[in-house]
């Protein structure tokens, strides 16, 4: 059977000079099995100018050669390469050069030739793992020189878009991309409505209002998932970085468009906490000098925009199954019924409203077989379809202006007694909206058809609510429920007009 091929790597190219051609081919069998690229010379002179023209990250040399030896090879290459790791060979032990010019000329490693080639090949592998940790070091060094040449720029007093836009150009040479944006809260507007600001380049240097189009849901999660926990997120297409301030509040993030960060990671981890911290300092000073209207138009279109994709996301959910269609809506109808009922302010009457209408969004990523399934649901299934709340969160953490709504979408399936998910809250820890919204869910699912069984009259839903009040349900909003279910005729009727159920 013929051997399968080594894959032969460029990572790390090899040359090896030595005036007897059975040496350089007994060297490249060798280096070639191991996978590393080698490139074999038998003349020292044409050997010094390969090097002065092509780059190589090791030499492998005889010391005894005509018409020049080793040395002198090597005296003439440091006059021009200083980087390059040099392991010298000698079939004469007698004829070895000296102990101080090995260390004059930088010669890394020294072996005497044999039969046997297992001590050079063990003296490549160890200059190759040196060389890979000096590519590192160098790679931080040039790095830390450019965030450090940028640093100051991204301080300088001036706009916020300005330092935004300094920021990218300081980071797309940290790593092998070309597209990236940074977005942010807006903490200087007056006004009690979350604006955002958003610069980005590459595909990514697109109007405020045209960036929502371009996210996808799940990039949408992940810079809400980011944000959230404040944690470094890698995805395939990319690497996404939360910005903070000094008292570990998110003020937004930075997504890298990229595939190949190698060591790149680590740096921009510097840079961003830069960033961030120059981003705050723009705020510190008032700075933004954005016309008020621009960024109110912009503002305003963007919301606009994620709330027509959010919208979009949640109707795909809705009419995915014609039994669970409108169920969001009548959600949200129920919850500000019994906001209302507690004579809750208007503010949060409207958080109501908007959390019913998204609380079920993380479904999205849910897979049909499992959404549509009749019968049981097996464990791993159960546990897919427990982690819609806190998609859902995600998709709506990725902009400040929902930040309010987020709690009641992400603890909707908490339970009072603690055996809820996503995170086991109980009693007061449950945000008392969010035990309004998981109230108003549970009745209209109650009271609908679906695949797996009938819908419950009106009486047998409020015997299930009294049933499992203070357990899985707050006892206070159940005991509102029932007092407004005392006209439900007329809620009714004001569904089918409102939506046309």
């Amino acid at each position: 059977m013929r051997k399968r091929l080594t894959r032969i790597s460029m990572d790390y190219k090899i040359l090896v000079l030595d005036d007897e051609e059975g040496i350089i081919n007994t060297i490249k069998i060798m280096l070639n099995r191991n996978g590393y690229y080698c490139k074999g010379i038998t003349d020292p002179i044409e050997a010094i100018d390969v090097l002065k023209n092509e780059n190589f990250d090791m030499l492998i040399l005889d010391y005894i050669m005509t018409p020049i030896n080793g040395d002198e090879v090597v005296s003439r290459l440091r006059q021009f390469n200083k980087d390059i790791y040099i392991l010298m060979l000698t079939g004469h032990k007698d004829l070895t050069p000296p102990l101080d010019t090995i260390k004059v000329l930088d010669i890394q490693g020294y072996c005497e030739k044999s039969d046997r080639f297992d001590q050079l090949l063990l003296l490549i592998e160890s200059g190759i793992k040196s060389i890979s940790q000096m590519r590192t070091i160098k790679q931080f060094k040039d790095g830390l020189n450019k965030i450090l040449q940028t640093v100051p720029k991204i301080y300088q007093l001036q706009p916020i878009t300005t330092i935004m836009e300094e920021i990218l150009k300081g980071l797309m040479p940290l790593v092998n991309s070309e597209s990236a944006f940074i977005l942010i809260d807006d903490f200087n507007n007056n006004t009690n409505e979350k604006k955002v600001i958003f610069k980005g380049v590459g595909t990514y240097d697109i109007p405020t209002e045209d960036l929502i189009e371009k996210l996808s849901p799940y990039l949408m999660e992940q810079i809400g998932k980011s944000r959230e926990m404040n944690e470094v997120l890698s995805l395939e297409s990319g690497m996404i970085y939360p910005l903070h301030n000094e008292y570990n509040t998110s003020m937004g993030v930075i997504y890298i468009e990229s595939k190949d960060f190698k060591e790149g990671k680590a740096l921009i981890e510097i840079y961003a906490r830069q960033a961030a911290s120059s981003i705050n300092n723009a705020h510190l000073h008032s700075l933004i000098n954005m016309k008020k209207e621009e960024l109110d138009w912009t503002y305003k279109e963007l919301k606009k925009r994620y709330l027509d994709t959010i919208e979009a996301l949640r109707l795909t959910v809705d009419a995915k199954d014609i039994y669970t269609r409108g169920h969001s809506d009548r959600v949200a109808y129920y919850a500000m019924k019994l906001g209302r009922a507690f004579n809750l302010p208007e503010d949060q009457i409207e958080l109501l409203r908007l959390a019913g209408i998204f609380h079920d969004i993380g479904k999205i990523g849910t897979a049909d077989d499992i959404l549509f399934k009749t019968d049981k649901l097996e464990y791993d299934e159960y546990e897919e379809i427990k982690k819609h709340p806190l998609k859902g969160a995600y998709i709506l953490s990725a902009i400040s202006m929902f930040q309010d709504v987020v709690p009641l979408v992400k603890y909707h399936h908490e339970r009072i007694d603690g055996k809820g998910y996503p995170e086991g809250l109980k009693g007061d820890e449950i945000p008392f909206l969010a035990r309004i919204l998981s109230v108003a869910d549970a009745f209209d699912a109650m009271t609908t058809d679906r695949k797996y069984r009938s819908k419950l009259n009106i009486e047998d839903a409020i015997l299930q609510f009294k049933m499992n009040a203070g357990t899985q349900f707050d006892a206070e909003v159940v005991d509102m429920l029932i007092k407004i279910l005392d006209d439900f005729e007329t809620m009714k009727k004001e569904l089918d007009e409102t939506f046309k159920t």
